[in-house]
């Protein structure tokens, strides 16, 4: 199981710039605690944080599509991958099912299958948005398993971030931890983790459990 942001695509820092743009041209007040705020988020949940914890004047439907359109227009113009990524989804691939279990829309998980040509390497995608919470609630990476029809224990959840870790562990999961740069998880999630990597080269290493 691959988490998206932090973990194929260097894209923390572009979905928190296009955020900061909307809050500033829409009259709000931007937050230095934010981003670590909104890590893991699905989109319903930050779309209604921009608008009641940072003051953006739209409802959270409205601000989810203007934050995607951003998105949109950076992801066509060139994906952001952090190094490795495309290679170790390839090897993955090569020796057991892999899902995407992400806080992106659904939209922006489609956008990254069709311009990262890796949609056939997926055996299943899903997003926060399409479960009933974001993580570290463990409902994105529980519901990637039904699809795949594999129990949680027997799943490999590939992590950068804090609230990342906490919910594949709560879906019962090992999380091999990748740890973001920008926003790295603190000891106690780190603490969790069953394997930490300082590269997507690494992952390879990391031994799977037989079914």
């Amino acid at each position: 199981m691959f988490d998206l942001d932090g973990v194929l695509l260097e894209s923390e820092q572009v979905w928190n710039e296009a955020k900061r743009e909307l809050v500033a041209e829409r009259g709000g007040s931007w937050r230095e605690s934010a981003p670590r705020d909104m890590m893991g988020m699905s989109s319903p949940e930050w779309s209604a944080y921009l608008r009641d914890e940072l003051g953006v004047d739209l409802d959270p439907a409205a601000i989810s599509a203007d934050v995607v359109a951003r998105l949109e227009t950076i992801y066509r113009a060139g994906l952001p991958w952090i190094d490795g990524a495309r290679e170790a989804v390839e090897r993955m691939a090569a020796r057991r099912p892999l899902g995407l279990a992400s806080s992106s829309n659904r939209e922006i998980i489609d956008l990254f299958l069709e311009l990262s040509g890796l949609g056939e390497r997926f055996a299943v995608t899903v997003s926060s948005e399409e479960v009933a919470r974001g993580k570290p609630a463990p409902d994105v990476y529980l519901e990637a398993a039904r699809r795949l029809e594999v129990r949680p224990e027997d799943c490999l959840a590939v992590e950068d971030s804090e609230n990342g870790i906490r919910a594949a562990k709560a879906a019962g999961m090992r999380v091999v931890v990748l740890p973001n740069s920008e926003w790295p998880p603190g000891p106690d999630a780190l603490g969790l983790a069953d394997a930490v990597i300082g590269s997507l080269a690494e992952l390879a290493s990391v031994p799977f459990r037989d079914r």
